[in-house]
């Protein structure tokens, strides 16, 4: 069992936001100088934009899709994403 998997065990009420597409690129801020979407401890909306993926010059923004606490961001600005890939755990109220 990994330990994504037994934390999910541990605490229920923690959700994943994942990355919707392949070979994109994370992007923490809507602009270099930006701050970021969002940071953690920050409370988030399903409509909070969480982040943009950049895939084949065409910018996505990532919604946070729950209602929570954002308790880790698991990716730096600017890297490369698989499909999938876990981008933010959020604490699910």
């Amino acid at each position: 069992m990994t330990t994504e998997n037994k934390r999910k065990l541990e605490n229920k009420n923690l959700f994943n936001i994942t990355s919707p597409l392949e070979g994109g690129v994370f992007y923490s801020r809507p602009e270099p100088d930006a701050e970021p979407f969002v940071k953690v401890g920050q409370n988030v909306r399903e409509d909070t934009t969480v982040c943009i993926v950049e895939a084949m010059k065409v910018f996505n923004e990532i919604r946070a899709k729950v209602r929570g606490v954002v308790r880790k961001i698991l990716v730096k600005n600017e890297t490369p994403l698989r499909k999938g890939q876990p981008l933010f755990e959020v604490e699910v109220f």
